[in-house]
């Protein structure tokens, strides 16, 4: 049964071809003018349905091609529109650099802190100016916003720079407007690399959170008056002896792209006037991880 009906299913097909042959060799024989009314009329009904069919395919592909091509332009524009917080604020810590670099007027060479992978990511910096531009070691290194650190080593070309995050880093400071000192170190222990210390503060001088903390000028290394970074709460106290706050830095050396590095001539300036806009107690500068408050401890 299955058989005879695959016979005659083969039989039909090939008396289809042989029509279809026949019909195509008798339009080929026919004169021009009977051909193309004939051809006109077939393409009119009975290939209608395939030419439509035709049609709708193409139409298809097109539609496709169209949404291809809406979805690249939907993802270009995604990709630009992720790009434009973090080039606003690049645009923004030159700008101020810029204004910085006018404040001052001269005694600074400015750089471009280069890319470096390995351990001492974060603690050193490598920077684009070197000996040929007048860096020399131990001159500090600034951004608009504060101290980021000082010169270490020289090159010709380049220098390398330690930040505040380095364990090795002191800076002599104070709190602008008084003639309350101390000492600057970046944190040890579970908070190292995100908050500094403020060593040696007498105990009878007590400090609000919120306070601001600048370099003092002593030792002729640092000028005075460069933002250090904000009192964020007491660390540790010795009875009647001695306090140690926890400092919110001006910048972490991971916001930073561009640094001005302040020459000799200018240790013994008062900065105070070309960093009067930046580190507002109110503001928001680079902020800990981990903002929770810490308690006192007593050694």
């Amino acid at each position: 049964m299955a058989l005879g009906a695959e016979r005659y299913g083969t039989r039909a097909d090939l008396a289809a071809f042989v029509s279809c042959l026949v019909l195509s060799l008798t339009a080929l024989a026919l004169p021009e003018g009977l051909r193309e009314p004939i051809a006109s009329s077939l393409r009119e009904t009975v290939l209608a349905p395939v030419l439509g069919v035709e049609r709708r395919t193409v139409r298809s592909a097109e539609n496709r091609a169209d949404v291809n091509s809406l979805r690249a332009q939907r993802d270009s524009l995604a990709l630009g529109a992720s790009a434009v917080p973090g080039l606003r604020a690049e645009n923004a810590r030159l700008r101020g650099l810029l204004a910085l670099g006018a404040r001052l007027t001269t005694g600074f060479v400015s750089a471009e802190i280069l890319h470096q992978s390995g351990v001492t990511d974060g603690l050193t910096l490598l920077l684009s100016s070197g000996s040929a531009s007048g860096v020399v070691t131990l001159a500090p290194v600034v951004t608009p916003e504060g101290l980021l650190g000082l010169v270490r080593t020289v090159d010709r070309r380049t220098s390398v720079a330690m930040a505040w995050t380095h364990p090795d880093f002191r800076a002599s400071a104070m709190v602008e407007g008084t003639q309350i000192y101390g000492i600057v170190a970046a944190r040890r222990g579970e908070r190292a690399g995100e908050v500094m210390e403020l060593r040696g503060v007498a105990y009878r001088d007590q400090l609000p959170p919120g306070t601001r903390v600048v370099t003092s000028g002593l030792g002729g290394v640092f000028p005075r008056g460069v933002p250090i970074g904000i009192v964020h709460g007491v660390l540790s106290e010795a009875a009647g002896w001695e306090r140690t706050y926890l400092l919110r830095p001006a910048v972490h050396p991971a916001e930073a792209s561009h640094v001005l590095i302040l020459l000799p001539t200018r240790a013994a300036d008062t900065l105070t006037a070309a960093f009067k806009d930046t580190l507002r107690a109110d503001s928001s500068p680079a902020q800990p991880a981990a903002s929770r408050p810490v308690p006192p401890r007593r050694p």
